[in-house]
C-alpha cells in the first residue's frame, strides 16, 4: 500500500478491521442499520468503523462481532491474514541512532 508520497506503508489495523467487518456484514446480507441495531451502536458509527475512520474500543469490536454472530478470534484472524497478504513486516530500526544491540540490552 502506498501513502501520499508514493512510499510503501503497512495498512492501519483500523482499515483492515473495518474492511473485514464490512465483508462479514455483507456476506450475511445485512444493512448497516440492521447490524448497528444488533450491536447497540449508531449506523453512522458503524459506517465510520467500516471505513477505517474510527479506532473502535475493544468493547465496540466485541459488540459488532457479536452482532455478526462471529467471534473476536475469527475477525482478528482474518485481519492478521490480510496483514500477511501485504507482505513481510519491515524490521524495526533503532530510534535516535542507537544500535539494535543497545536496544536489547
Amino acid at each position: 500500500m502506498a501513502d501520499d508520497t508514493g512510499t510503501d506503508t503497512e495498512p492501519l489495523w483500523r482499515d483492515l478491521l473495518g474492511r473485514e467487518l464490512r465483508r462479514a456484514r455483507r456476506e450475511r446480507g445485512w444493512t448497516l442499520t440492521e447490524t448497528a441495531e444488533r450491536a447497540g451502536i449508531s449506523p453512522q458509527y458503524l459506517s465510520e468503523i467500516e471505513r477505517g475512520l474510527k479506532e473502535p474500543s475493544s468493547e465496540m469490536i466485541a459488540a459488532v462481532t457479536g452482532a455478526l454472530g462471529s467471534s473476536l478470534l475469527e475477525i482478528t484472524s482474518a485481519v492478521v491474514g490480510e496483514l500477511y497478504d501485504v507482505g513481510p513486516a519491515r524490521p524495526l530500526r533503532p530510534v535516535g541512532g542507537a544500535s539494535a544491540l543497545a536496544l536489547v540490552a
